[in-house]
């Protein structure tokens, strides 16, 4: 039971911390250029696992490893964020949560290719009501303060989701043999020297005024985000098979438009929220079994 538990209880903490963000960064971004909100945030995250680093354990590291742990740093941090950063310039913090949940059934797809796990129809099928449910979301958006430009926001976003599954399919490669603890930090720093440098360019508006709302978001999105919403994230990957631990990104949606409506009072139409049902109906039947047919799975 404890088993069982723990990796559940890991990712619905983790799930939830991850909804908070896309509120946070709304936040942060109102008073603060997005490359300082992002460098901030790994900054402190990268301060705080340097007195941890002795705590990671042993390493077992094999030939061509490297690869991997290049390919899961440039997907996320580095690539995932610029793609939500800017994402959160055009659409609502409601929406872009709406949108991760694509992620599941792009990482069974992604297995489908790269792992060579076969899918059934009902994959097929509920991606495909998802992708629909994800466009009409987008189309059906009315231009606001909150989102400009939806169409766009969205598609960034839905581009920061395929980073995110190649993210979590090298993690599952490397958390056999590597502590999630540690991946998390190499992807702190990582983040840290992918980010930093960008502050020096002319496009980048550094702060000029102390903001203590932005500065506590900053902080909050690199010590509760950044280390306990991925290492959380990373345990559970490291406990249960991919396809269930990224079942659990479902529940982001709920918990982002929960919390987009309480702290910023953002709101879905109706026929958003139309819209919305399609892409959670889409991943309920990508997650629901088939058959079986002499005790074997129903397969594509």
């Amino acid at each position: 039971m404890f088993s069982r538990a723990m990796p559940m209880l890991c990712l619905l903490l983790a799930m939830l911390l991850w909804a908070s963000s896309f509120v946070v960064l709304k936040l942060a971004f109102a008073y603060y250029d997005p490359m300082v909100v992002l460098s901030g945030r790994m900054f402190v995250a990268s301060c705080c696992f340097i007195w941890l680093l002795r705590r990671f354990g042993p390493v077992d590291y094999r030939p061509g490893d490297w690869k991997l742990i290049a390919l899961l740093m440039l997907a996320e941090p580095c690539l995932y964020f610029l793609f939500e950063a800017s994402a959160l310039h055009h659409t609502s913090a409601a929406q872009a949560g709406m949108i991760t949940a694509l992620l599941p059934l792009l990482v069974a797809i992604g297995a489908w290719f790269w792992l060579r796990e076969r899918l059934h129809r009902q994959a097929w099928a509920g991606f495909a009501l998802a992708v629909v449910g994800a466009v009409w979301l987008s189309l059906a958006a009315e231009e606001t303060a909150a989102a400009p430009n939806p169409l766009l926001g969205n598609f960034l976003e839905f581009c920061a989701m395929l980073c995110a599954m190649v993210y979590t399919l090298c993690l599952k490669r490397l958390s056999a043999r590597y502590s999630p603890w540690l991946l998390t930090a190499l992807q702190s720093f990582c983040g840290t020297l992918f980010f930093l440098p960008a502050l020096a360019l002319p496009s980048v508006t550094l702060p000029t005024v102390w903001v203590p709302e932005a500065v506590l978001a900053i902080l909050y999105l690199g010590l509760v985000v950044n280390i306990f919403a991925y290492g959380l994230y990373n345990l559970g990957v490291s406990w249960i098979p991919a396809s269930q631990a990224s079942a659990y990104i479902n529940l982001i949606p709920v918990f982002t438009v929960v919390l987009a409506y309480l702290l910023l009072r953002e709101t879905l139409n109706y026929e958003q929220l139309a819209a919305s049902a399609l892409v959670i109906g889409g991943v309920i039947l990508s997650q629901w079994q088939p058959p079986r047919r002499d005790g074997v799975p129903e397969t594509a």
